[in-house]
């Protein structure tokens, strides 16, 4: 397939071993892969076969592992390829410094933040799939876009839903933004059953096939309270007219509601390609090997309201609209932090809210983001206040 442009656009894969990037690397594939696309970077973190099988499969020129002890591996594997090797942070940073016109931001957690960023300042369109970046530092994230002359084309599939149906000539007439949800495999449980779960029955989404962060984020609702945030900086809206919806079919990726009534949808099959693909050639629709809605076959579409009491992370979310400053930074940072914990059977599925809750009210007090060390300053200071948090359930148990 040709896309009809005169030279290969230049492409750079952030976080090409997880799902979001293996999925871009099949879209671009999909898409005519060498003839259309030139990779410039491909990076991972502990998976440096995957990472060099990619890069050789790509011909990158930059091959790059955010594990500074994987190094010697990824350049075993990566020699005599002519590709270069880089790794940790520096790596990270040499790659955003490589000229790309379209950078594919998939890096989770917070090492994503600064590679990001960089590529942002530089023009690069951003197809940003790390929620980082608008959580933790949204104001500067998108001033960076603005500044470098770039564009942010979300790719969760609820931003990417929104922002298809979002018409530009009717930002003003925009009443509210409803992300819908699927509920995660514990939508009809109750909090005594949440209580003893496993990092194994959490992973287990009724609908997508996504990584362990995520899906245990999508369990807990965490997600969606992140993607709350990232709402409000993607879209400039204020935080009373971000609604969430469950919607277990997960067939309706989000909504938009206007003044009039109306309610514009994106509606289909739950694939993340769709929304890969609609990022990368945006404002084209490219043509993709996706599972078709069929709407014969749809027996039913049911949608009803979160239960914040068994899903605190939604009301989390809320007050950190609604305090502003650092507090997105601080409830990531602490999730993070019990994510890790709940992994590691150190606490329940539960107490991750808890811990968030906890240091979100202890750390209420600071400023707004004025630059990237005002982000991590923050973010280390929540996430040593959750270690400490998690250090003392070990103790009580």
């Amino acid at each position: 397939m040709t896309t009809g442009r005169n030279a290969p656009r230049r492409l750079s894969i952030f976080g090409s071993t997880g799902s979001i990037g293996q999925n871009t690397l099949d879209v671009i594939q999909q898409l005519g892969g060498r003839e259309n696309y030139e990779i410039s970077v491909v990076t991972g973190n502990e998976n440096v076969e995957l990472l060099a099988q990619q890069a050789k499969a790509t011909g990158a020129r930059l091959a790059v592992t955010a594990n500074d002890g994987k190094y010697k591996s990824l350049k075993a594997e990566l020699s005599g390829s002519g590709i270069a090797v880089a790794a940790g942070t520096a790596g990270l940073a040499e790659a955003a410094d490589i000229e790309a016109d379209w950078v594919m931001a998939a890096i989770v957690g917070t090492a994503g933040l600064v590679p990001t960023l960089a590529a942002a300042r530089k023009g690069a369109t951003i197809a940003l799939a790390n929620k980082e970046c608008l959580v933790s530092a949204g104001d500067l994230f998108v001033k960076a876009v603005q500044n470098g002359g770039g564009r942010l084309v979300p790719v969760d599939s609820e931003h990417s839903a929104i922002f298809q149906s979002l018409d530009e000539n009717q930002r003003h007439a925009v009443e509210r933004i409803i992300l819908t949800a699927s509920g995660g495999p514990f939508r009809t449980w109750s909090r005594a059953e949440m209580a003893n779960v496993t990092a194994a029955t959490a992973r287990a989404h009724p609908n997508w096939s996504m990584g362990l962060k995520i899906s245990i984020g999508s369990a807990s609702m965490f997600n969606k309270a992140l993607e709350m945030i990232e709402a409000k900086h993607l879209f400039s809206v204020r935080p009373d007219q971000i609604e969430v919806v469950v919607h277990p079919q997960s067939v309706v990726h989000s909504m938009v509601g206007y003044t009039d009534g109306s309610i514009i949808a994106q509606l289909g099959s739950p694939d993340m390609r769709t929304a890969i693909g609609y990022a990368l050639e945006y404002p084209r629709r490219p043509k993709l090997n996706v599972e078709r809605l069929d709407f014969a076959k749809l027996s039913r579409l049911d949608f009803e309201a979160p239960d914040e009491k068994r899903f605190p992370a939604l009301r989390l979310a809320r007050t950190a609209l609604e305090r502003g400053g650092l507090q997105g930074a601080i409830m990531n940072a602490a999730e993070e932090v019990a994510f890790h914990a709940f992994v590691e059977e150190r606490i329940g599925f539960l107490q991750m809210a808890d811990i968030a809750e906890a240091v979100m009210d202890r750390m209420t007090a600071t400023d707004g983001a004025h630059t990237m060390d005002d982000v991590f300053a923050a973010d280390a200071e929540a996430r040593r206040l959750a270690a400490k948090l998690v250090a003392l359930n070990d103790k009580a148990a």
